[in-house]
C-alpha cells in the first residue's frame, strides 16, 4: 500500500506549493460553500478526506470544529500544517494517509468532507464507503467534484491558451462515468449507504488582473499541468507559456469574470 500511495500522490507532491499559494483563488469559494450544507460548531468532529492544503479544514476550524485532515501527499500535509500553525488553528490534526483506507474508527465524526479529492480515487465506491463508515448516525457528508470542463469559461480560457503553445491540447470531453454526471454521483453515494442524497451545482466567478496572473494561477495549482511541465522540460514549458500568455493577452480582458462550476453531493448517514 505504501508504494501505491507514493505513486498516486506524486502529482500532488509536485504541485503542493503552487496549490497552497494559488489554489485558494479558485478553490476558496467552494470551501466556503461546502460548509453551507451542514451545521458545524465548537462541538463538531469533522473529517476532511483528500484535504490538500487544507482550505476546508481551515474554514471548518474557524467555526470551532475539531478537524482531522488526511491526504496522500506529504508535501500537501506539510503545507496544511504550516497554514494551520500560522492561523493559530490548534483544533486541526493532519496526517498522510489514503482516503480509501481511513485510519479512523467507525462512527467517529459528525461531518465528513472531500473537496475535489474523492473524485480522483482509483476506487471511488471504496472511498465513499470509507467516508460513510467513519461518520456517526445522522451525520452529513459533503463531496465536491467538478462539473464538465466545457461548462466552465475559466477552463475554456485555460485550454485555449494551452492550445496556442501545443496544438494537441484539447478541452477535456464530458465523462458520463465520472462524478460530473449527477446520476452517477447520486448512485455512488446511495450505494455507500447515504440517504437523502442531493446534488447541488454551485458556480463561482473569478477575476484576474491580467493574462499572466490568470496563466500562473491556473498552471501552478494544476497537478496535471505541473506534471506536464516536468515532462516537457523547462525550456519547452517556457516556450508554451509565452505563447499562452500572448494568446490570453488578446482573448482575456483584465478583471473579466470567468466562471467554473462544482457539483456538491450531500448525503446523510441513516439514524440508528
Amino acid at each position: 500500500m505504501a508504494e501505491e500511495t507514493s505513486v498516486a500522490g506524486r502529482p500532488w507532491d509536485l504541485v503542493a506549493q503552487g496549490y497552497a499559494e494559488a489554489g485558494a483563488v479558485v478553490l476558496g469559494p467552494f470551501a466556503a460553500q461546502a460548509l453551507e450544507y451542514v451545521d458545524i460548531g465548537a462541538e463538531s468532529e469533522v473529517v476532511d478526506v483528500a484535504a490538500g492544503t487544507g482550505l476546508l479544514s481551515l474554514a471548518a476550524a474557524e467555526r470551532g470544529a475539531r478537524v482531522r485532515a488526511i491526504d496522500l501527499s506529504a508535501p500537501m500535509i506539510e503545507q496544511l500544517t504550516a497554514a494551520a500553525e500560522l492561523a493559530g488553528r490548534t483544533t486541526i490534526s493532519a496526517q498522510v494517509g489514503d482516503g480509501q483506507e481511513l485510519p479512523y474508527a467507525d462512527g467517529e465524526f459528525d461531518a465528513g468532507f472531500s473537496l475535489f479529492g474523492l473524485m480522483f480515487f482509483a476506487d471511488r465506491p471504496r472511498g465513499f464507503a470509507e467516508l460513510r463508515r467513519v461518520l456517526r448516525p445522522g451525520a452529513t457528508a459533503v463531496v465536491a467534484a467538478w462539473a464538465p470542463a466545457a461548462d466552465s469559461s475559466l477552463m475554456r480560457a485555460l485550454f485555449g491558451a494551452l492550445a496556442a503553445g501545443d496544438p494537441n491540447a484539447a478541452l477535456p470531453q464530458p465523462d458520463a462515468r465520472s462524478l460530473e454526471n449527477p446520476a452517477v454521483f447520486t448512485a455512488e453515494m446511495r450505494a455507500a449507504g447515504f440517504e437523502n442524497v442531493t446534488i447541488h451545482p454551485h458556480t463561482a466567478e473569478i477575476r484576474f488582473p491580467d493574462a499572466k496572473t490568470l496563466w500562473d494561477t491556473m498552471t501552478r495549482s494544476s497537478a496535471p499541468l505541473t506534471v506536464l511541465r516536468h515532462e516537457v522540460g523547462e525550456e519547452e514549458w517556457q516556450r508554451r507559456t509565452e505563447a499562452a500568455i500572448e494568446r490570453l493577452t488578446v482573448t482575456y480582458r483584465a478583471n473579466t469574470p470567468l466562471s467554473t462550476t462544482a457539483l456538491f453531493g450531500v448525503g446523510t448517514v441513516p439514524e440508528a
